[in-house]
């Protein structure tokens, strides 16, 4: 075992009912009253259903500004549309890395597979240099996602790097983004610099974070942060598989003003992109 310093877990979280867009039924992960930020991570939601009346009418256009969202398909489909004509479908195992910047307005409209939707959307603030760039989408296809195999465990690497392993989606700020699965009795290891905050969504099973010390257990449907410290260690003790989103990014450290679709460093901006959206000069 390496003697670098193992982050110890200083929480453990569950996730909460809520329903958001048009009626749909989703677990908040992130973004809750809670645990309301992790510097830069605002926002994560789980939808994961087998009754269709529990996202139908999904997300019909609304806009965004200030931050990105990312959405991961584990399994299902997600159609998008947005105020710049550009379309999209997102199919199992996909992500999209949208950067809203200055403003878009787009739908969000998913579909199930095989009898299942299950995926993830994350928020991702901005600092305030990249606020105001230009949107951009990133839909990453599940061929794009590599996968590194150990032993114990696999890595899908989505952002960021593992093991030499770069994933493909392109960051305005330093992000690793991973979906990890964890043989019974399997290891994870990852370094991550001391600047950064870092969590794990447990979404099948149960993990012990920092097995070196007083690690503490988060079973599925729960959120495990991680202190201050060198190296995340994660352990699966029991005998069936446990998966989890791995989640770690470089702190901003700026004001937030957040105020529904729109999330920025002050209030009178969050008041001049109400104005745009108004005017309908947000998107342009």
């Amino acid at each position: 075992m390496s003697a670098t310093q193992s982050r110890p877990v200083d929480r453990v979280i569950k996730g909460m009912p809520v329903q958001d867009g048009a009626g749909v039924r989703l677990k908040r992960i992130l973004g809750t009253p809670t645990l309301d930020h992790l510097d830069p991570f605002l926002m994560l939601d789980e939808f994961r259903s087998d009754d269709s009346d529990d996202y139908i009418a999904g997300f019909p256009p609304h806009p965004h500004r200030g931050f990105e969202t990312v959405t991961y398909m584990k399994k299902g489909r997600f159609r998008h549309k947005d105020s710049r004509g550009n379309e999209g479908l997102l199919v199992d195992g996909a992500v999209q890395w949208m950067t809203a910047g200055r403003g878009i307005i787009h739908s969000e409209m998913p579909e199930m597979t095989d009898g299942l939707l299950w995926g993830y959307q994350l928020w991702i603030n901005l600092p305030a240099r990249h606020k105001m760039t230009e949107p951009r989408y990133q839909d990453i296809g599940p061929e794009r996602i590599p996968t590194v195999e150990k032993d114990d465990h696999s890595v899908q690497v989505i952002a960021g790097d593992y093991q030499g392993t770069s994933g493909p989606a392109e960051t305005l700020i330093p992000v690793n983004y991973f979906d990890v699965e964890l043989a019974g009795g399997g290891h994870f290891e990852h370094a991550v610099p001391p600047g950064w905050n870092v969590f794990c969504f447990v979404y099948a099973g149960a993990v012990r974070g920092d097995p070196t010390g007083s690690g503490r257990r988060a079973a599925a449907g729960e959120l495990m942060g991680f202190g201050s410290g060198e190296t995340i260690r994660i352990h699966n003790e029991d005998d069936e598989a446990a998966g989890f989103l791995f989640l770690a990014a470089e702190r901003i450290e700026e004001p937030i003003a957040r105020h529904g679709p729109f999330v920025m460093n002050t209030e009178e901006e969050i008041m001049q992109a109400f104005v745009d959206f108004q005017n309908g000069t947000l998107h342009r």
